[in-house]
């Protein structure tokens, strides 16, 4: 046994309903050998494979297994029915029923080869949950990577053979022309995965030096986790949000770079929204993010059929209570949404600046009167998205002094931290998911009267800390303290904007 399966207990069979499996590995044997023996490789761990197994004692099996693998892999005990259930949604009940295996890398230039490939790589992305699949052509190779929790990922590669008939194959699915390769286009397709899981997924292709590229991003359907409870936000936070977005009327912004979690975290106050009380909730978005029931979305035409600026200019004859616009984007937009937020309507939407108080001047910067900034805006709300520490695995640490100094912390809280190697439970990553940092400004009596005065960022700043607002560098080092984010990964998130 290995250092690192300490954190595996020995006493009871693993629960894999606990653990993330890594398709890198899973997806490298046969699934009627893990059907068979009830086998499942789930991560690697410095130069060992875990397996999760219900018979350790079996040393045929395991030497099977080392050859598919190319390493030595230390077996871990499984509750059976858990590993059963878990084969089952890792290779699929299709592949179950026929024994199909993965397409070995550099082999196979059929159709079949390519439906079968294809089929894997969305398999892999649903298995690590990622948010999206890059397929580049690369001399001699094709390689896959998955976005996973906003870090890329190498998967695998496959034959440059396969390319074409890769790229043909999502060109269908997702109805686009498998004629043209030179011009850049645009597609989508539903998929369901082994778990019953539906995705829509969207695809877009690029010409490059060998061969057209491939993004796909994947858009889950569940909206079971969509609660503003599981964003991130501590009570005080949560209880900010929550009174801004329970208000009949005025404008709510988030703010932060690409990537960073604001639609999700206006689309969870939607759902609590529609939640509580019947409400006409009108979206505008490019593209929609997430497919909600009981909302009417709008989804901007690239061809300007829809348009941001004519959907808006015709949102309000709709009688909407609630108005989400997926972003300001210039000085018409901003008006409008002014606009609707004086005429009693409750606004939402985001903008790209580094702080709460940016995006106050950057309305005024849009043009608006601070006078309508001040009389409409209700809360500002900076957001990142951290990785989460695998709290099987995390240990205490020290931070360095580097990422202390852009937490701002002081000497003696540098000993306050956490760090994590990676265990089985995260598939040998050391983070599970993500959490948010939030900054919130809520905008009071004497923070309208400074906006109105046309106060700076730095004014506006400095009476929302008297009123209590944390900056996203105080909701990191509580964090980091907590054990919940690395100070490194934290530090990046406030130090990147």
């Amino acid at each position: 046994m290995s250092a690192a399966s300490d954190e595996v207990p020995t006493s009871a069979p693993l629960n894999m309903f606990d653990v993330r499996i890594d398709p890198t590995w899973a997806l490298r044997i046969p699934v009627s050998l893990a059907r068979r023996k009830k086998v499942l490789p789930c991560c690697r761990l410095g130069d060992r494979i875990l397996v999760a197994c219900v018979d350790q004692g079996d040393v045929t099996t395991l030497d099977t297994l080392e050859r598919y693998l190319g390493h030595p892999v230390e077996p871990i005990l499984a509750d059976q029915r858990s590993l059963e259930e878990v084969i089952r949604n890792t290779f699929g009940d299709h592949a179950m029923k026929t024994g199909t295996a993965r397409v070995a890398a550099g082999q196979g230039d059929g159709d079949d080869d390519a439906v079968q490939a294809c089929e894997e790589i969305l398999q892999a992305a649903v298995l690590r949950d990622a948010s999206d699949i890059h397929i580049d052509p690369v001399s001699q190779r094709v390689r896959v990577r998955l976005r996973v929790d906003g870090q890329l990922e190498d998967y695998r590669d496959f034959s440059s053979k396969l390319h074409p008939l890769i790229t043909s194959r999502v060109k269908v699915l997702a109805d686009m022309d498998i004629s043209e390769r030179r011009s850049p286009q645009d597609g989508r397709f539903s998929w369901t995965s082994s778990r019953d899981q539906s995705i829509d997924i969207r695809v877009a292709t690029l010409p490059t030096r060998f061969g057209e590229s491939l993004t796909l991003r994947l858009l889950k359907n569940n909206m079971d986790d969509l609660t503003l409870a599981r964003l991130g936000m501590d009570a005080a936070d949560l209880e900010q949000f929550s009174s801004a977005i329970n208000r009949p009327y005025g404008l709510v912004l988030l703010t932060g770079p690409t990537g960073s979690g604001k639609s999700t975290t206006l689309y969870a106050a939607i759902r609590e929204l529609i939640g509580k009380k019947t409400l006409h909730v009108v979206t505008v978005e490019d593209p929609v993010e997430y497919e909600m029931d009981g909302i009417a979305q709008v989804s901007v035409d690239s061809a300007d059929k829809v348009s941001f600026r004519k959907a808006l200019r015709s949102i309000l004859r709709n009688d909407p209570d609630v108005i989400m616009i997926g972003e300001i984007r210039d000085a018409e937009t901003a008006d409008i949404a002014i606009k609707a937020a004086l005429t009693g309507h409750l606004v939402f939407s985001t903008l790209h600046t580094n702080t709460a108080g940016g995006a106050i001047t950057r309305l005024v910067d849009m043009g608006v009167e601070p006078f309508l900034v001040a009389a409409t805006l209700r809360l500002a709300v900076a957001q990142r998205l951290v990785r989460k520490l695998c709290p099987h695995c995390r240990q205490k640490t020290k931070i360095s002094g580097s990422d202390a100094a852009v937490l701002t912390l002081s000497e003696t809280d540098h000993s306050v931290a956490y760090q994590s190697d990676g265990c089985i439970y995260c598939a040998g990553r050391g983070k599970v998911g993500r959490t948010g940092l939030f900054e919130m400004l809520t905008v009071g009596e004497e923070i309208a009267k400074q906006i109105s005065n046309g106060a700076d960022e730095a004014t506006l700043h400095a009476f929302a800390k008297k009123e209590g607002c944390r900056t996203l560098a105080e909701d990191a080092i509580q964090k980091v303290t907590q054990g919940v984010v690395a100070a490194r990964d934290a530090q990046g998130a406030v130090a990147a904007w």
